[in-house]
């Protein structure tokens, strides 16, 4: 098996998982998804797979750490771009560019959020695929659906 790199980033305020608004982001952290990724891919999966985690705040490091994957070869991304997902043309333009395959993942199910601006993505159409409303387990997942897209392509 080939090992894959693979970038999990996420995007503004989801640096205070656990403590911030844990009845709509859930009471876990980031510090528990390398485990909960090992646990769901199984060990022989998760052996294959370097992974690099990263969060910013800001649209613009977004941006550069999304080029920096290009650059660096990175094999696939799984991208919680936050609010960003539904505001960020900026975002949108950067994927369609990098080629790099990506996941949209949230952790909550955004259809089902009040505001209606949470409706709608401007990512999705670069993505391979969205995962939303599965806590943590949506980025195991993610990760999971990048190994079977590598696979068949």
């Amino acid at each position: 098996m080939n090992r894959r790199k693979f970038l999990i980033l996420n995007g503004p305020n989801l640096g205070h998982l656990g403590i911030r608004q844990p009845d709509i982001y859930g009471q876990k952290t980031m510090d528990d998804l390398p485990r909960l990724i090992r646990a769901t891919l199984g060990p022989e999966r998760a052996a294959g797979i370097d992974w690099d985690m990263d969060q910013k705040n800001s649209e613009g490091a977004l941006i550069d750490r999304l080029e920096e994957a290009h650059t660096s070869g990175t094999d696939g991304i799984v991208l919680n771009a936050g609010a960003y997902t539904h505001t960020s043309l900026a975002l949108a333009d950067c994927l369609a560019w990098i080629e790099v395959p990506c996941v949209e993942v949230h952790l909550s199910n955004v259809w089902a959020r009040a505001e209606s601006i949470r409706h709608q993505s401007l990512i999705a159409p670069w993505c391979i695929g969205v995962i939303a409303g599965f806590g943590l387990m949506g980025y195991a997942l993610a990760v999971s659906a990048l190994i079977e897209h590598l696979q068949n392509k």
